[in-house]
């Protein structure tokens, strides 16, 4: 994939399900100069921020690294955290998922559990052992929140494919959506237009389960309210 260059990777599920909604996908590289992250804003109306398998260093979060894990690359982690950041400034829409919903969290100055199964007792597990494209666990959504609207149910199936999550909360976030186990699954801004975060992941569920398809509908339609 590049050997030991640095290489964009992004699987094209993300790229799908925008496209397949209506939308015009943009990769975004991860310049450094905020002036330029500015202008790569100017011209989107959305924004997505996708998971990824190395992990958010618990140093934004104001920890010591307690476990084993692969780190996310401080280009990518700083790029995001500011994208986040400059996103609520505007109130321009945003959907994260898995890490990037993580990399919200963060943002808003709240922190992660780094490992879930070594700090929280008894819960599920939140890595199946399936592939991603089959439901693995329900979650409960909270009412009158935006993922309600959205989903328009108080219950639904996700995949799970995570080892961390969200600990407390950032400022000015709630909670909309938790696991059986207390997990957060689901956080959003009651203020902004659209920003809504999750933990699991529909790129690989939009194409076969209404629920999940609605979430990049959703954001899609905040979009082209934006552009307006």
């Amino acid at each position: 994939m590049g050997g030991r260059e640095p290489t964009y990777f992004l699987r094209a599920r993300y790229i799908r399900a925008i496209e397949d909604l209506g939308g015009i996908p943009l990769v975004l590289p991860l310049v450094a100069a905020s002036a330029s992250r500015r202008r790569l804003l100017d011209g989107v109306d959305g924004l997505l921020i996708s998971g990824s398998g190395p992990d958010l260093s618990p140093r934004y979060y104001g920890e010591r690294q307690r476990y084993r894990f692969p780190l996310v690359s401080e280009r990518r982690a700083d790029f995001e955290l500011d994208l986040v950041h400059q996103a609520r400034n505007r109130d321009l829409p945003l959907l994260a998922i898995c890490g990037g919903m993580q990399t919200v969290n963060v943002a808003y100055g709240g922190n992660l559990f780094q490992d879930i199964p070594a700090q929280v007792p008894q819960t599920l597990n939140h890595r199946q052992e399936t592939k991603a494209i089959y439901l693995s666990h329900p979650v409960t959504v909270a009412p009158k929140s935006l993922l309600r609207k959205i989903v328009g149910r108080a219950t639904m199936m996700v995949n799970s494919s995570h080892h961390q999550s969200v600990k407390k909360v950032g400022e000015n976030l709630i909670v909309s959506a938790v696991a059986s186990d207390g997990i957060v699954e689901a956080i959003e801004s009651p203020v902004l237009r659209f920003m809504l975060a999750v933990q699991w992941h529909p790129e690989f569920l939009f194409d076969r389960h209404e629920a999940h398809k609605r979430l990049f509908d959703g954001l899609l339609k905040a979009a082209r309210r934006y552009r307006t």
